[in-house]
C-alpha cells in the first residue's frame, strides 16, 4: 500500500500526487523544465531548454490531467529551444497569449495560446544600457502591470528590469548589478504583487543576492522582505539586518491573498498577504545539504537519489484555479510535480 505523502500544514496541506506529472509523446523528450503556467481553462503550459542538435517544441501544452495536447516552438527562432525559461499567460480583453523568454538567444516574443508570434523583441537599445555590443542580454522572466504594460527582468544578461508600456514601448530601466538597495544580482524573476489591501508593487526574486526586493511600479526601491522574530515578516531597507525568509528565490505566482515562491535550494515557500511565511513545502535540513553538496548539485543528475515529496530544484510553481501548484524543476531530464490542495 503506498503512503500518502502531504506537506504543509492546516489549512495549507498539499499532497503529493505526482512528481512525474505529465504524458510526453514518444517524439518528446523533456530538457531542463524551467517555466510553468496555467491558463483560464486548466490547460498547463511547459517551457524547457533542449540541448537537441536540431530545433525542438520548446512550449508542450496538457490539459488538467497530464494529457499532451500540442507542442510548439520550432519556428520561434534559431536555437530557441536552447534557451526555453520563462513562460507566463496574460488575459489582455477576451483572449489570453503567452509571453516567452529565451536566455540562449536573448529574445522575448508574445504568442497565441496554440504559438502564433505576436510579436517579438530583443535587447532595449532605447535604455542605452547595451550601446557596447559586447554587453549581455539574458531575459529571464517577465511581469505584467496593471495598465497593460509589462516588466522583463534581464536576469542572466546584465541585471537590469526593464519597463515597457501596453503597446510594448520602452518606458525605464532600473535596478542593474550589485548588493545594495535597487540593485540586483541574477533578478531572476518578478511579479506585480496587487494582492488585496496592498498597493500594487513590483516584487523581484533577487536570486543572487538571496532575498526578495520590493520596488514602486517606476522602479523605485522600496524594502526587502526580512523575518523579525519580534514584529513577524516586513520590510526593511537595512542590509544590517536583512534576514531573508528565502534562500535562492527564482519566481512567483499569486492566488487571491497568498503567494508562492519556488526556491532553487530545494523548496516553495508560500507567504501570506502581510509576507509572513505560511510553510516551506518540500524540504528539510538534511536533504537541503544533500542537494547543494558541495556547489555542484551533485543529485540534479541521479534519480536514484531523488525522494518523494522532496523538491531537488523548483525553477517555477504556479497554481491552479483549484488552488492545486504545478512545480518546474531545473533537472537535466526535466521534472514536473502536481500538488493537490487537501485542506
Amino acid at each position: 500500500m503506498t503512503t500518502r505523502c502531504v506537506l504543509g500544514s492546516g489549512a495549507f496541506q498539499y499532497e503529493v500526487i505526482s512528481q512525474n506529472w505529465g504524458n510526453l509523446p514518444s517524439s518528446i523528450v523533456w530538457g531542463e523544465t524551467h517555466g510553468i503556467a496555467v491558463d483560464a481553462a486548466g490547460f498547463v503550459y511547459v517551457a524547457h531548454r533542449s540541448d537537441s542538435t536540431e530545433p525542438v517544441d520548446a512550449v508542450i501544452v496538457f490539459d488538467d490531467q497530464g494529457t499532451f495536447v500540442r507542442s510548439f516552438g520550432s519556428a520561434l527562432g534559431e536555437n530557441y529551444h536552447a534557451g526555453g525559461h520563462g513562460i507566463d499567460v496574460r488575459k489582455e480583453g477576451n483572449e489570453e497569449f503567452l509571453y516567452l523568454c529565451s536566455i540562449r538567444i536573448g529574445l522575448v516574443t508574445k504568442t497565441t495560446l496554440t504559438g502564433e508570434i505576436v510579436w517579438q523583441m530583443t535587447r532595449p537599445m532605447e535604455s542605452g544600457k547595451y550601446d557596447d555590443p559586447k554587453t549581455p542580454f539574458s531575459p529571464t522572466n517577465i511581469a505584467f502591470a496593471p495598465d497593460g504594460g509589462f516588466y522583463i527582468a534581464d536576469g542572466y544578461g546584465s541585471h537590469w528590469i526593464h519597463q515597457f508600456d501596453s503597446s510594448a514601448n520602452w518606458i525605464r530601466t532600473f535596478g542593474g548589478f550589485g548588493t545594495g538597495t535597487g540593485q540586483f544580482k541574477t533578478p531572476h524573476g518578478l511579479w506585480v504583487d496587487n494582492r488585496p489591501g496592498r498597493t500594487p508593487s513590483l516584487v523581484v526574486a533577487d536570486r543572487g543576492n538571496g532575498r526578495l526586493q520590493y520596488m514602486t511600479l517606476d522602479g523605485k526601491h522600496l524594502g526587502f522582505v526580512t523575518e523579525n522574530s519580534e514584529a513577524g515578516f516586513e520590510l526593511t531597507s537595512d542590509l544590517a539586518v536583512l534576514k531573508s525568509p528565502v534562500s535562492f528565490p527564482a519566481h512567483f505566482d499569486i492566488r487571491g491573498d497568498i503567494m508562492v515562491v519556488p526556491d532553487l535550494h530545494s523548496r516553495l515557500t508560500l507567504f501570506d498577504g502581510q509576507n509572513r511565511v505560511i510553510a516551506h513545502l518540500g524540504d528539510d535540513a538534511e536533504w537541503t545539504r544533500r542537494v547543494l553538496g558541495d556547489g555542484t548539485f551533485p543529485v540534479r543528475g541521479d534519480r536514484s537519489q531523488w525522494r518523494p515529496g522532496r523538491f531537488i530544484h523548483p525553477h517555477d510553481a504556479c497554481f491552479d484555479r483549484a488552488g492545486n501548484l504545478f512545480v518546474a524543476e531545473w533537472v537535466p531530464s526535466g521534472r514536473l510535480s502536481f500538488l493537490r490542495h487537501v485542506s
